[in-house]
């Protein structure tokens, strides 16, 4: 057996036809650098510094309805003030649904990018 081993998450990358307005929805609307390939933010960043926490890595069953099924791939974001963000992202225009609580687990809410990639807006509880 190997010792090496996985530390983490060390980027995601998404298709877009537009990938600099991809890059610039999740800046405006979500608040972390994201850049579109091969250049930085606007500030000058190649990468987000995140918060730590704990990460869910799960395979969901191919003919699941937990998102819509032409999309392969769902983003779940931890946060930290879920109210604030959604009532931010409804003022942009950014429509939340799928509002669910889960006793010891935390809140979520679904939102789709602007290229309608389904993102999971986690809270955790406590």
């Amino acid at each position: 057996m190997s010792s090496g081993k996985v530390l983490g998450i060390g980027g995601v990358f998404l298709r877009s036809t537009d990938p600099a307005r991809l890059a610039a929805w999740y800046r405006d609307q979500l608040g972390f650098n994201a850049t579109q390939s091969g250049s930085p933010t606007p500030d000058g960043e190649w990468t987000w510094e995140q918060e730590g926490g704990h990460t869910v890595f799960a395979a969901f069953a191919a003919d699941s309805d937990y998102w819509q099924a032409e999309r392969q791939v769902m983003l779940n974001f931890r946060v930290a003030g879920l109210d604030d963000l959604l009532d931010s992202l409804a003022e942009a225009g950014v429509e939340a649904s799928r509002h669910e609580e889960i006793e010891g687990v935390g809140r979520f809410a679904r939102i789709h990018d602007c290229d309608g990639n389904p993102i999971e807006l986690w809270e955790p509880a406590g």
